[in-house]
């Protein structure tokens, strides 16, 4: 994806991820949940995860988010079954340095949080961008608890 304006960080790409995202609604019989808000904003996001495998099989989410936190959400729905379970930490990681560290844009299956990178210079919204990735990475946490 490419952006085509230059309106800050709502470019084109972002609101078109966040207009189309996929796999809304929770899951009957998650592995794993989270729920995380976004303190600074008040976003949050309820993600319900199924894995196997060390695999995303499934996942559901419910977003009350910015168009960026949306965008970002629906990069993870798009992206995020059959990814391994330590793709998504990376991605996690990878999108956290992109937005406070200046770091390069997440690669491989999640590399449409490229359109996220203005984003970065607006602190206030980083939060509601990284719902996402927190929630499923919490959940993930959670399963390695068992």
């Amino acid at each position: 994806m490419t952006s085509e304006t230059s309106s800050g960080p709502y470019s084109s790409d972002v609101l078109r991820l966040a207009a189309d995202i996929p796999r809304i609604g929770r899951l009957a019989d998650p592995d794993a949940s989270a729920h995380r808000v976004a303190r600074l904003c008040g976003s949050t996001l309820d993600l319900d995860l199924k894995v196997g495998d060390g695999v995303v099989t499934d996942l559901g989410l419910e977003v009350q988010a910015c168009a960026l936190g949306q965008a970002a959400a629906s990069v993870l729905a798009r992206e995020g079954v059959g990814a391994g379970v330590g793709e998504v930490y990376e991605a996690r990681d990878a999108l956290k340095a992109m937005l406070k560290q200046d770091g390069p844009a997440p690669q491989g299956r999640f590399a449409a949080l490229a359109a996220l990178q203005p984003a970065r210079d607006y602190p206030a919204r980083h939060g509601s961008i990284l719902l996402a990735f927190e929630a499923a990475c919490e959940a993930l946490d959670r399963l390695d608890a068992r």
